[in-house]
């Protein structure tokens, strides 16, 4: 159990991320939305739609929540997509981070 735990620890250390999650609760950066549309129309940053493809940056250790034990099925670096409205978003050292549960992940992007 501590060799897990240092893995986790280890992880976020090296992506320079201070954040640790609890439970079922993953940290997430969205990926940029493009800029422009496919007929090169430039968009500006009011008219773009928040993205809902995002890297993960840290991943909580599961356990038991609600009682039902739950299993992390993502890793930091996996690319998700997300429900479009979840979240809490947090910023740390002038980066925006956004905190949900694995259950508002909907896919993995391979």
């Amino acid at each position: 159990m501590a060799a897990a735990k240092t893995t986790k620890t280890t992880a976020a250390k090296k992506s320079g991320l201070n954040i640790k999650p609890l439970a079922d609760r993953v940290v997430i950066k969205f990926l940029e939305a493009e800029e422009t549309t496919k007929g090169g129309i430039i968009l500006t940053s009011s008219a773009q739609e928040k993205p809902q493809v995002a890297e993960i940056c840290a991943v909580g250790p599961g356990g038991v929540v609600d009682g039902k034990e739950i299993k992390m099925e993502v890793k930091v670096g996996d690319k998700v997509l997300i429900s479009k409205y979840s979240g809490t978003e947090v910023k740390l050292e002038g980066e925006k981070y956004t905190i949900v549960r694995q259950n508002d992940i909907l896919a993995i992007v391979e």
